[in-house]
């Protein structure tokens, strides 16, 4: 079965090219927007990057680690970058440098594989004028008063293609992002002139004819994107958000530029609502990957509440839907040395089909869901016949998903917050003699894969050990 994705572009689910097995120099190109490194990256946006881990991950299982080249860019140098610097006083270098370890060791926390490239902008400023100026030359983007250049959309026909968005909603939506030198509302920044009250020291030579200052936010994804992985790429990702103007003008500057189709193929998941609305600090609702690790919940389980929805569709992040993961994964612990311990010891590298449902809801649109559910509906079913070829295929599906089962005996020493609330309502119940209560508990807190531990002045808790 091959994989199928929706298509942002057609609106219609389609098939992803495979690339030639004989061919050593064709594969699968994949490129998805990384962040903007001028603060720490938040759920929601973790999201997309767990949703397009797994995304790659399956693209690896179908083509091979070889065929598969995958790159997301760093956005080091735009409005937020250069005004956080300006903010704290120190170099634009050395802000975005501090937020990208940041990023990265969270990614490295979540079990994301690493990109093969991970491109800076400011990498890549040659490029990006070399673009602008091929831009310039074909009459697609023109000079301002100012010395900016902007890209002009009504030389390029099939604007609007990707988010379907008119004319008239063109010139609102474009309006509150630019009041500069335009031609036209709707035209975008390709180049912006310095302005030394703004940018601070932040500035490079410009394209031909144009003023010296600093790239627009748009054109660094074309140009790293044709540098790295060529003038078509196989799939182009990201956030819904990005739909609309980044990856619009993408497409307008990529193929106008080339001359040729951008990308073959467009996906984009869905916003992260967190406790049933739009994720704010002044809502307290605003959490960094960093934030709920300091409450005692794991990465893994982030990553296994990010993915429980549909990646096309609003996904509800609760506190509640991390001890649902917690719960979850010690399931698939128990289940995985379970199956270790049951399987044949057969020398075999190939793996059995008996976990074939899951990576074909996989395939399916990147149906996680139904790929989990059907995972938990096979893990009822283990047996002491399971054989070796069972357990690689366990170990692919796990691959699958990113999540690593780690031995038991390593869990946390500290007991997350909604596990040490249980143990105080036992310990109350306790006190008061409800033993019914108490016993209910403790079976809720073994469930949760923690033992506690009773003493004459108190109790302790301790990680539950899987034998």
């Amino acid at each position: 079965m091959a994989i199928k994705l929706f298509d942002s572009l057609t609106r219609e689910i389609r098939e992803l090219r495979k690339p030639d097995p004989t061919n050593p120099k064709d594969v699968f190109s994949f490129y998805n927007c990384g962040p903007t490194v001028y603060a720490p990256a938040h759920i929601g946006n973790f999201r997309t990057f767990v949703v397009n881990d797994v995304l790659r991950r399956l693209l690896e299982l179908e083509f091979g680690p070889a065929k598969v080249k995958h790159v997301r860019n760093l956005t080091d140098v735009d409005d937020r970058t250069i005004a956080q610097s300006q903010r704290e006083k120190h170099p634009l270098g050395e802000i975005t440098q501090k937020w990208t370890k940041i990023f990265e060791d969270d990614c490295a926390a979540l079990n994301c594989l690493k990109p093969h490239e991970s491109p800076k902008a400011t990498e890549h400023i040659r490029e990006q004028v070399d673009m602008i100026e091929c831009l310039m030359e074909k009459g697609n983007a023109y000079r301002a008063a100012d010395g900016s250049v902007y890209f002009k959309i009504g030389s390029f026909p099939e604007y609007g293609a990707l988010s379907r968005i008119k004319e008239r909603e063109l010139k609102v939506t474009h309006s509150a992002f630019d009041d500069d030198h335009k031609d036209d509302l709707g035209d975008f920044a390709l180049w912006k002139a310095y302005k030394p009250e703004e940018d601070g020291d932040v500035q490079w030579p410009g394209p031909k004819g144009a003023a010296a200052g600093r790239p627009g936010w748009h054109i660094e994804c074309s140009a790293m994107i044709k540098k790295h992985l060529g003038e078509t790429i196989d799939l182009h990702t990201g956030g819904v958000d990005l739909l609309f103007p980044h990856h619009e003008n993408e497409i307008a500057q990529s193929q106008c530029c080339n001359g040729t189709t951008f990308a073959r193929h467009w996906y984009h998941s869905e916003h992260l609502l967190v406790e049933g609305t739009t994720m704010s600090k002044s809502k307290g609702n605003y959490y960094t990957l960093g934030d709920l690790v300091e409450k005692g919940y794991s990465p893994m389980a982030v990553r296994y509440a990010l993915l429980a929805g549909h990646p096309r569709k609003q996904l509800n992040f609760t506190l509640d839907s991390l001890h649902a993961a917690e719960s979850a994964l010690l399931k698939l612990k128990k289940f995985h040395l379970a199956l270790t311990g049951f399987s044949q010891r057969e020398e075999t590298q190939t793996p059995s089909d008996y976990f074939g449902p899951v990576i074909k809801a996989l395939k399916d649109d990147l149906n996680i869901p139904a790929a989990l559910g059907e995972l938990f509906t096979l893990t009822h079913n283990v047996t002491k016949v399971a054989t070796t070829a069972d357990v690689l295929a366990l170990n692919q599906v796990l691959f699958a998903f990113g999540f690593k089962m780690e031995p038991a005996q390593a869990a946390k020493a500290i007991a997350p917050s909604y596990v040490e609330a249980l143990a105080e309502k036992r310990w109350a119940a306790k006190q008061a003699k409800d033993f019914a209560i108490a016993d209910a508990l403790r079976k809720e807190l073994a469930a949760a894969g923690w033992s506690m531990l009773d003493r004459r002045d108190g109790y302790s808790l301790e990680p539950l050990k899987i034998n």
